[in-house]
């Protein structure tokens, strides 16, 4: 899956980050390329993604809960 290094608003993360998840739910994509996609865009979109240590507002609305649980164990194990 093709994922941009760097986004432009939280919503454009928000909707990537739901298509490797959902990739992921559907077998598209292994558990490595997972885990890989979801730092990069953890490290090279931090400010979009988190703020006072929650995710912001924009992705918890467009990612939802079961989502966002993936992503939040994915940056435990990191």
């Amino acid at each position: 899956m093709e994922l941009k290094m760097f986004y432009r608003t939280q919503r454009e993360l928000a909707v990537d980050l739901n298509k490797l998840v959902d990739s992921y739910w559907q077998e598209e994509t292994n558990e490595n390329e997972l885990i890989n996609g979801i730092i990069n865009l953890y490290e090279n979109n931090y400010e979009k993604l988190l703020k006072d240590n929650q995710f912001t507002k924009v992705v918890q609305q467009q990612c939802g809960k079961r989502r966002l649980a993936v992503v939040e164990k994915v940056l435990e194990i990191k």
